[in-house]
């Protein structure tokens, strides 16, 4: 069973960083795209930053120059470094992995559980 775990969350004062992690466990057969996504008290979930499996990244507007997303294709993790964190940061942010299970069958989008980011001010 494939399964996405989220680490590094927490509350932080504004100015601060903070790295969150997420590793896929289970039977895998290849992992495309991973990224981190995020989704704030009444609205909609938005795309934070995004990797592919050869290293290139994709960055929403509002956090380029401040956090960096990166992957060990070894260890099936992504990371995500937030510096100079602001109050409207402050979300939950989720793991998403574009994956094949099996060989030969299609592909998969698999999200972690979510874990809290609070930025005070």
């Amino acid at each position: 069973q494939v399964q996405l775990v989220e680490s590094g969350g927490g509350l932080v004062q504004a100015g601060g960083s903070l790295r969150l992690s997420c590793a896929v466990s289970g039977s895998i057969f290849v992992i495309n795209v991973m990224g981190w996504y995020r989704q704030a008290p009444g609205k909609q979930r938005d795309m934070v930053a995004t990797i592919t499996k050869g290293g290139s990244a994709n960055y929403a507007d509002s956090v380029k120059g401040r956090f960096t997303i990166s992957r060990d294709n070894a260890k099936n993790t992504v990371y995500l470094q937030m510096n100079s964190l602001k109050p409207e940061d402050t979300a939950v942010y989720y793991c998403n992995a574009d994956l094949v299970i099996v060989r030969g069958t299609g592909w998969k989008d698999f999200w972690g559980q979510g874990t809290q980011v609070t930025v005070s001010s």
